[in-house]
């Protein structure tokens, strides 16, 4: 019995000690790379691309948000505004950069992470983190609006989300904001080289001019967009 149990643990370590052993023979398995954050829930992006060239201007939304910017060659790039914040606070027009995202209609392409080519630093869009990361709250959003009036030539039509047009980027920075069930209205308007005229509120900071129209058109032919302006 004695030596039935001996030969059964000696049998029992020898399979133990040659499972180690081709364990220890596998390759390490390499770290898996971050992954880029998917694009937002909503969005319907197109390929994956890279760009680079020299920042033009920075564009803003009508609450005042550096929410965009204009590349030298006219290239429309977008991000949320806690990007911007970021972005705003580290790059100047002139800057060169390096950036990584998804191609929109409408848009050039919609950024997941801006690379200050000079410096290497790296901007990515991931959720804003600690105090005061979080968006102002609703109530709160356009309480420092004004009323603004623009007109001038469409460089770029702007897009939602969804890649459907919500307005109109002019040859001077301004920005003119609609809703896509108003741009659709304007079908014939929200085209490159049209000249176009509007009325609304928004803001007006060192980065530039964006509004959200109340009324919109042609130079001297508004159309009103809605019954009652924003009291």
């Amino acid at each position: 019995m004695n030596t039935f149990h001996s030969v059964t643990r000696f049998a029992l370590a020898s399979m133990l000690i040659a499972s180690a052993a081709a364990c220890a023979a596998q390759p390490a398995v390499p770290p898996v790379a971050p992954l880029m954050p998917p694009p937002p829930v909503g969005q319907q992006p197109g390929a994956m691309m890279t760009i680079s060239g020299s920042v033009g201007r920075f564009l803003i939304n009508p609450e005042g948000d550096v929410d965009g910017l204009l590349l030298a060659d006219n290239t429309l790039v977008a991000f949320p505004p806690h990007v911007g914040l970021q972005l705003a606070a580290s790059i100047a027009p002139g800057d060169d950069v390096r950036i990584t995202g998804y191609a929109v209609p409408g848009e050039s392409i919609r950024a997941q992470q801006i690379e200050q080519t000079r410096t290497g630093r790296r901007f990515v869009d991931q959720p804003p983190e600690g105090p005061g990361a979080a968006p102002s709250p609703r109530s709160l959003r356009g309480a420092g609006l004004v009323k603004l009036g623009a007109s001038g030539r469409v460089l770029r039509v702007t897009t939602a989300p969804r890649g459907e047009p919500d307005g109109v980027l002019l040859a001077d920075g301004t920005v003119v904001k609609l809703t896509p069930p108003v741009a659709v209205q304007f079908a014939n308007l929200l085209q490159p080289g049209t000249t176009v005229a509007a009325e609304g509120y928004g803001t007006r900071n060192r980065y530039g001019e964006s509004l959200q129209a109340t009324a919109f058109g042609t130079p001297g032919n508004l159309t009103s967009i809605y019954n009652t302006s924003p009291q």
